[in-house]
């Protein structure tokens, strides 16, 4: 299983994937790429933790903390026309 280290919330289990791509499909920061038949995390830290890999995950292979990191500093911004000080993006 991997971890993000302390980075953001993102887990991944290689060993559920059952190869869809779906997480591939909907990331909008390319966190996944496919290796064969599966999906591999590449860019841990690019992870936003919007949450949308794991609503997309039939197999259960992703967990993320939705509503925090990035995607949340990103629609508070948007909601409140500041940017959120938490947000670490580059």
């Amino acid at each position: 299983m991997l971890n993000a280290y302390e980075v953001n919330t993102l887990v991944y289990d290689p060993e559920l994937c059952n190869g869809c791509a779906m997480c591939l499909a909907v990331c909008p920061h390319a966190v996944f790429e496919m290796d064969g038949r599966r999906a591999v995390l590449v860019h841990l830290s690019a992870c936003m933790e919007c949450g949308a890999c794991q609503k997309n995950c039939i197999v259960n292979a992703i967990t993320v903390e939705s509503g925090v990191g990035c995607a949340s500093a990103m629609i508070h911004a948007a909601l409140t026309g500041k940017k959120d000080a938490t947000c670490d993006c580059v």
